[in-house]
């Protein structure tokens, strides 16, 4: 039974809006960024679950709350009550085999995608639930762990690198989404690298591994079109969202996000090809080397057909052969032979089929 699958089961027969983590973390203590910006100044502070109460909006700033760690149910409770965000949401957030989706309150935006990235050693996907909470000043981002690819957001904040200490929590929203697509673009390029590879090795040596590989990686690639084909569909509809979360600049930003979306999906599309075309290449290499070697065995088995005709006759033990008699008819017969084994292999070399 599949990893997604145990997860639906632990909701099952449970009433909307029960709040139970179906993650694997089932120890994982809870941790919090606490980032406090504006243009002129930026504060950042950990929090635990004990500090729930530190966790404030702040007037004319930006407050990103990133929470790492969704076992404590309790607590996420406790933040959906702090913040009024609807125990459905709450479920979703705890709820990790989601599909990606947006809704829309009438304070706040919610969002949920998959954070992808790729093991070195095995090219294996490895994915975690990201949700995403927008209201007025306040971004809250949840994860089952901490790992994340927004290095590059918290160095902007810090180091009032670009636009981001500039603008509002809506852009924030945006840039944490924009991050988790474009890794999307650095997964595919080390499919891409590795598909090359396998391209090479099946036209050097196409070995049985290599199918092997190439199941792996398709398994892989049907997994990421799962989570894009709605991630794109949400995407799509934040873009055309008129709440007023979102203030008519950053729409322009998250126009451009979609298609960010579209490009991922159409290389995703064409990498899935390129892998189809391996594997027919494969295929045709092996069915190739099959022919190559029937071909030598038919050849071999029909210059033996009639050396194994002769020496079947001279076999018998009939008392009235002449042959057997004749003194010379040993080294004769075996000359006959060789003549005939060169023979068919100048006729073979002739058809070019040598």
């Amino acid at each position: 039974m599949g990893k997604g699958s145990k997860k639906k089961i632990k909701k099952v027969g449970v009433p909307p809006g029960t709040l139970v983590y179906t993650g694997d973390k089932t120890s994982e203590k809870i941790n919090i960024e606490y980032f406090v910006y504006d243009e002129k100044e930026c504060q950042v502070l950990s929090y635990s679950a004990s500090d729930i109460n530190k966790l404030n909006s702040v007037d004319n700033k930006v407050v990103w709350i990133n929470i790492f760690g969704l076992t404590d149910t309790t607590f996420i409770e406790k933040i959906g009550e702090k913040f009024n965000v609807h125990s459905l949401i709450l479920e979703d957030i705890l709820h990790t085999a989601q599909r990606p989706k947006i809704e829309e309150s009438e304070d706040y935006l919610f969002m949920v995608l998959k954070m992808m990235s790729v093991s070195k050693g095995n090219y294996k996907i490895e994915e975690e639930q990201v949700s995403l909470i927008l209201r007025e000043g306040v971004v809250i981002s949840f994860q089952e762990h901490e790992g994340d690819v927004f290095d590059i957001i918290r160095d902007r904040i810090l180091n009032s690198k670009g636009r981001l200490r500039k603008k509002k929590a809506d852009y924030l929203f945006y840039t944490l989404l924009d991050t988790i697509i474009d890794n999307y673009f650095l997964i595919l390029e080390e499919y891409d690298n590795r598909l090359e590879e396998l391209n090479t090795d099946v036209l050097d040596r196409p070995k049985s591994d290599l199918v092997e590989s190439l199941q792996k990686i398709r398994v892989y690639l049907n997994s990421m079109k799962r989570d894009l084909w709605p991630l794109r569909d949400a995407v799509g509809k934040l873009e055309k969202n008129e709440s007023i979360m979102l203030n008519e600049n950053t729409k322009l930003y998250i126009r451009d996000l979609y298609d960010h979306t579209l490009q991922i999906i159409d290389l995703m599309e064409g990498l899935r090809d390129s892998l189809s075309n391996i594997f027919e290449l494969y295929m045709t290499g092996v069915s190739n080397r099959m022919n190559e070697i029937m071909k030598i065995l038919t050849i071999i088995a029909t210059i033996f057909i009639p050396l194994t005709f002769i020496a079947g006759i001279y076999g018998m033990n009939f008392e009235y052969m002449p042959e057997l008699k004749y003194k010379m008819g040993y080294p004769i017969l075996i000359i006959f032979m060789i003549f005939i084994f060169v023979g068919l292999i100048a006729f073979f070399r002739k058809k070019k089929w040598l």
